[in-house]
């Protein structure tokens, strides 16, 4: 045998380092996976060899303060198929087309997908879904599945929010609190083959987790009032819209938000103006979704406005705060005031309020007052007090898409610009952004934070987790809010406010005509804020009605809607009137109470309504009366609609 050559023992040496290395790797990836990797391909091949099936968890319900659904959630069904498993392609496309009233050819092109599992319908009725399920057809699943219903439809609909398809909230309260309503997904686990086939009939469920419940500060009552109150206030003066909220000085809570006009959460993808209904299918997409989002859109926090004499609150507070003024001061009306090289005009120009003290200017909210106070304080302390009140920053409220006033910095306001912002007019805010700093005025000078969350409710509707927030801090004195909650109460008693005036309450207010830009376009937001009882108050409202047709001012227009709002909403909440013999004969005279109409056919409701001096508003259709709103037994003024639910 011939001795192996150095070229040979070296190919072999080489071929051996080889067989060496490779084996080395080998081992070494092994290792790697069996350390490292192992779970992660266990899961995969779990993945491989089960089929999902999603179970939709119930959304947690939206409640109002009271325990009252005002968003819930049902069962209903899911249809889906198992591509692999349809014997009958055609066949069973038609079928389910055929039952659930689909396109045929959508249905087929889903059936023929290569996929583990396709969905071909959510939130199929219970009673469609059992006779699909008897059908019996191969590879067609029948699973849980969830809608989102709003029982009151339009009530609160910018608060509320809807949900998408996905059941995930996409604006308001639906949106904010999601994380707290979604629950968590379960399963249906199937083991299947390869090939998709099901190995065995045995099925393992992971339950969903279904969502907690938000209790809000809402009051449906409330609610219902401040809609019915601001959609006959617009619909009277033929205005471009209007809003109302009604919100507790004290604490912050939002009892009621209403926007006008407001469309129905069942349906939120139906635009609620008939006009553009109508050309609806010849709009772009971009015009549709714009058009969508501005009935979406919450006025309250969303939009800002020039605030105009309702904003005289705070410079008077701040004058009364710095002491450049008090209730005794006088000042003297020319019709006009000159700051800088501008002529200001007062609004009654041009006549004069003349002579007047502090407290009469602003029951005459004559703005030359105003302007002298403004120029006491200096630009500087003037914007400090804006600060103070919250107009630089958000309030907080809890809810998405909150705007931040609009103010001028320190070096862009000159005399002409002092003068203007001092009666409420070159810079904007929102509506809640007043109403907040209002609250601090008659609260005790404390800042507060406005909220509709008030805490994790339980399966009876009873809060099992409060939520918390910090109260602000303390911006003006006691003396001072204390001051300016006499004065404005005297507003309502004997000044602009009149017209707000109820027999038997203290109510204090103030009213405010805001010009519209561009100037001298003939548009305006006529506009009265309230509270009472001036002692001690427990309610704090906003009216705006936005371009009033013929009259406009916010005394005439405003001032009788917030008349009847509060003499519907005082009663209820428990504020009883003192009267003097006088006043009440009158309010006698002014109310009736709610007969109770339950069981009862529709113009049978509506003639016992009418006996008591009421109205009817038919909110569903049926057989009888279910429900009313408000309840039997309510006081409340004559001439007031009820809503009626039948069954």
């Amino acid at each position: 045998m011939e001795k192996p050559t150095i070229g040979e023992k070296k190919r072999l040496l080489f071929f051996l380092g080889c067989a060496l290395f490779g084996y080395l790797l080998l081992m070494g990836r092994i290792c790697f996976i069996d350390f490292f990797q192992s779970e992660a391909l266990q899961e995969l091949a779990y993945e491989q060899q089960t089929r999902d099936r999603l179970i939709t968890p119930n959304r947690g319900a939206i409640l109002d303060r009271n325990g009252t659904g005002i968003a819930l959630t049902e069962t209903v069904n899911a249809v889906s198929v198992i591509p692999v498993q349809v014997k009958k392609k055609e066949e069973t496309a038609r079928f389910l087309s055929e039952k659930m009233e689909l396109e045929y050819d959508a249905v087929l092109e889903k059936i023929e997908q290569k996929v583990a599992l396709v969905r071909i319908a959510a939130k199929v009725e219970p009673a469609l879904a059992a006779e699909i399920r008897a059908a019996d057809y191969p590879g067609v699943k029948v699973d849980e599945d969830v809608r989102r219903i709003y029982p009151y439809s339009t009530l609160a609909a910018q608060v509320i929010g809807f949900v998408g398809k996905d059941n995930q909230g996409i604006v308001g309260l639906e949106a904010k609190y999601d994380s707290l309503l979604e629950g968590k997904e379960g399963k249906i686990l199937t083991q299947t083959d390869s090939r998709g086939n099901e190995v065995n009939s045995e099925q393992e469920r992971i339950p969903p987790v279904d969502g907690k419940n938000l209790v809000t500060t809402i009051d449906v009552v409330l609610q219902q009032y401040a809609e019915q109150t601001i959609a006959k206030a617009v619909e009277a003066k033929g205005a471009k819209k209007g809003l109302i909220i009604l919100m507790n000085p004290q604490n912050g809570e939002i009892y009621a938000m209403a926007n006008e006009p407001t469309f129905d959460l069942n349906e939120p993808f139906v635009i609620n103006d008939a006009a553009l209904l109508a050309e609806w299918e010849e709009l772009s997409e971009k015009e549709r979704n714009d058009s969508l989002n501005r009935m979406w859109r919450n006025a309250a926090i969303h939009d800002t406005y020039e605030p105009g004499s309702t904003f005289k609150i705070i410079t008077s507070s701040a004058g009364l705060e710095e002491q450049v003024v008090t209730p005794e001061s006088r000042f003297y009306c020319r019709g006009f005031h000159v700051a800088g090289d501008r002529q200001i005009k007062c609004w009654r120009y041009p006549r004069t309020h003349g002579s007047e003290s502090f407290v009469e200017g602003v029951q005459n909210s004559c703005n030359p007052v105003f302007m002298e106070i403004g120029e006491r304080l200096g630009a500087e302390t003037f914007l400090a007090y804006m600060e103070k009140f919250g107009f630089a920053e958000k309030t907080g409220v809890d809810l998405a898409g909150e705007a931040a006033g609009i103010i001028h910095k320190a070096e862009n306001i000159g005399p002409v610009e002092l003068a203007t912002m001092s009666f409420g007019q070159s810079f904007q805010i929102t509506p809640l952004q007043l109403l907040r700093a209002a609250s601090a005025i008659v609260n005790g000078g404390r800042l507060i934070t406005p909220h509709f969350g008030k805490g994790i409710g339980d399966e009876n509707g009873q809060i099992a987790e409060p939520f918390h927030y910090e109260e602000g801090e303390q911006i003006i004195s006691r003396e001072t809010a204390e001051t300016m909650k006499t004065i404005l109460e005297s507003v309502v008693s004997e000044g602009t406010g009149s017209k707000a005036y109820i027999p038997g309450y203290r109510i204090g207010g103030k009213t405010a005509t805001s010009e519209k830009l561009p100037r001298r376009s003939g548009k305006y937001i006529a506009s009265f804020m309230a509270f009472a009882p001036a002692e001690d108050p427990q309610i704090m409202a906003l009216v705006l009605i936005d371009e009033p047709q013929g009259v406009y001012y916010g005394g005439t227009v405003a001032g009788p809607v917030m008349q009847e709002l509060l003499q519907n909403i005082l009663p209820y909440l428990g504020v009883q009137p003192i009267y003097n013999e006088k006043e009440a004969e009158a309010a006698a005279e002014m109310q009736s109470i709610v007969p109770d109409l339950k069981g009862m056919q529709k113009e049978e409701a509506k003639y016992t309504l009418l006996q008591a001096g009421l109205l009817a508003e038919v909110e569903t259709e049926g057989d009888a009366v279910e429900r009313q709103m408000p309840p039997p037994g309510e006081t409340v003024n004559r001439g007031t609609k009820i809503l009626l639910y039948f069954q």
